[in-house]
């Protein structure tokens, strides 16, 4: 669906016409995490029951921040075993939002999580991975790992049609934002402003520093790929001293940016992403940039035509 936010109109297209849409000289900036095998099955070292986490962040060689069903009722010291790793509850995670802290009784890397790890389809789907997942789940340009939910917009794309974009003028440029909770957690506050986003890591290179800026300073859109590339631009970029263009932070740092309707935008001026769940901070994030009442009633009308929603739906570019 192309939603046109000035004129508020929207017409029905294909991803594969892309490059007759996006106008020439854009920079389509996209987010090159990488999925980790992150999903870990352990066993409890005293009952035997199984639990299952999915690790969010590594905090040190030994300890990572992880989820569970049952964070309530893991007491710190209790024991799980994972195969040929051994880690226990430690105290610093009050279980809130299904988070716990797990270290290890070795160090684990990406490297035993891809033999050992499974990756971490969303949960409405109600299967175990295959080793199909490990690439299906992954954009085509994914390089970086760090996440535990695939950038999920980026997966509407092929290397083929990306070199079709560049053939037509558009540039491309990547960052890259690791999905942790501050991209999936759900808004269970009644008032929106109650809603406390976790910190997600990214980072920007010079390369793809130095071409937004020359863009932007030419008077070029900068259309982002995804909310999480869109969140990145938004958390890195600086005006000057005299509110003018600005530039973007180079190296790494972490974001916990929370974009809703009254948001004005800065470094983002066209937005290609999927279809949202209700009370999720991306679609208040899509209604930040395009109008609430535009993006609803856009919605409306994808459900009459038939749009498929979550990660592996159909796409919308807003311009």
């Amino acid at each position: 669906m192309v939603m046109n936010r000035k004129a508020g109109s929207l017409e029905h297209r294909m991803v594969r016409d892309l490059p007759s849409l996006i106008e020439r000289g854009t920079v389509m900036v996209f987010n090159n995490s990488r999925v980790r095998r992150s999903r870990l099955m352990g066993i409890s070292e005293a009952s035997g029951a199984k639990a299952e986490f999915l690790l969010l962040k590594k905090l040190d060689p030994l300890s990572w921040l992880a989820l569970s069903r049952r964070s309530k009722r893991m007491k710190a010291g209790k024991r799980y075993l994972f195969d040929d790793r051994r880690a226990e509850i430690a105290p610093g995670a009050d279980g809130g939002e299904g988070q716990t802290l797990l270290r290890f009784d070795r160090p684990i890397d990406d490297a035993w999580l891809d033999i050992h790890g499974h990756i971490p389809l969303p949960p409405y789907i109600k299967r175990n991975d295959t080793g199909e997942d490990a690439e299906r789940y992954q954009t085509v340009y994914a390089g970086e790992h760090g996440s535990a939910a695939a950038p999920t917009a980026g997966l509407h794309f092929s290397g083929e049609l990306i070199n079709e974009l560049e053939k037509a003028g558009v540039e491309t440029a990547f960052i890259t934002l690791h999905v942790g909770l501050g991209t999936f957690l759900p808004v269970r506050s009644e008032n929106v402003e109650d809603h406390t986003m976790h910190e997600e890591t990214y980072s920007i290179d010079d390369k793809t520093a130095s071409r937004i800026e020359k863009a932007r300073a030419e008077g070029r859109k900068i259309l982002a790929v995804g909310t999480t590339s869109a969140r990145t631009l938004e958390s890195a970029w600086e005006c000057d001293a005299t509110g003018g263009e600005g530039k973007l932070r180079r190296g790494e740092g972490s974001t916990s940016i929370f974009i809703y309707p009254g948001y004005v935008f800065k470094a983002v001026d066209a937005l290609f992403t999927n279809f949202h769940t209700p009370g999720s901070t991306l679609l208040m994030l899509v209604s930040a940039f395009a109008g609430r009442d535009f993006v609803l009633d856009c919605y409306k009308k994808a459900i009459h035509e038939g749009y498929r929603f979550f990660s592996y739906g159909d796409a919308c570019l807003i311009r």
